[in-house]
């Protein structure tokens, strides 16, 4: 009863009027995309959890490459405003490159592109989340973390995983957490577990740096000497993640009155 009557109340004015605006612009999410089908549904399934927290946001998803619907295919059917927020950790050469030219390619949009998901402290309670379910702090614990992610040749993804990694090694109360890459950087899982080993460290746990399920994933966690978390998915907090970076987009790109501040700051 008392959720119903606050969705009314939203709508009016003081003197009865029905709030009238413009329509929020859509949420267009940007996967990668990828060939393990288990991939799509994941990415599915966090996007009907964004939708579960915020009611009558239209969401719509967009893949770079490899799965249905592509990004291009997906801006081409909307008018009006859209934020893209990229599924991605960091600020590698599609966000760099890719998601700006998919933008000034769909003219018929007014388009704002968000922050990748990566560094945020929202994103270290989500991969702290997921080693907890995969047992990494069960019984003796691990003593050390790689933290797995795509790689990138752009220095600032690099940049911005080594951030992620001390968010989440700050989570963990200064247990040490090293970036490790499945392509174009080093080192790779393997090499990190070598190296947190000769450090001294028996018990190493891997967290999983990645949306869905792909081919990195499975092979970052082939290299696990101990517990392999699962891909973020559709866990909680980084579907309010991707709202917050929804909402940082339209405040940066419309400014910080009081209605958009609260919105921001629900989602966080």
């Amino acid at each position: 009863m008392g959720a119903q009557l606050g969705s009314r109340l939203r709508t009016v004015r003081l003197h009865g009027f029905r709030r009238t605006g413009p329509a929020a612009p859509t949420l267009v999410a940007v996967a990668h995309g990828s060939r393990d089908p288990r991939a799509l549904p994941t990415v599915r399934a966090l996007l009907a959890r964004v939708r579960a927290l915020r009611p009558g946001l239209p969401v719509r998803l967009g893949h770079l490459e490899l799965d249905r619907p592509l990004l291009a295919d997906t801006l081409a059917g909307l008018r009006g405003a859209a934020v893209l927020v990229p599924l991605l950790f960091g600020r590698g050469h599609h966000v760099g490159h890719d998601l700006p030219a998919a933008l000034t390619a769909a003219g018929q949009l007014s388009g704002t592109l968000a922050e990748p998901l990566g560094p945020h402290p929202l994103l270290a309670e989500a991969l702290h989340g997921r080693l907890r379910e995969a047992g990494a702090f069960a019984g003796r614990g691990s003593s050390a973390v790689v933290l797995a992610a795509a790689g990138s040749r752009a220095g600032r993804s690099a940049r911005d995983t080594e951030d992620t990694a001390r968010l989440l090694s700050d989570r963990l109360d200064g247990l040490p957490v090293l970036p490790a890459y499945a392509s174009a950087a080093a080192p790779t899982v393997a090499e990190a577990v070598r190296e947190l080993t000769a450090r001294g460290h028996e018990r190493i746990a891997v967290a999983a740096c990645f949306t869905a399920p792909g081919r990195f994933a499975t092979q970052c966690a082939a290299a696990a000497p101990g517990a392999a978390a699962a891909p973020l998915g559709d866990h909680p907090v980084l579907a309010r993640l991707v709202l917050h970076r929804y909402d940082q987009a339209l405040l940066a790109r419309t400014g910080s009155d009081s209605e958009r501040i609260g919105a921001a700051t629900v989602a966080v």
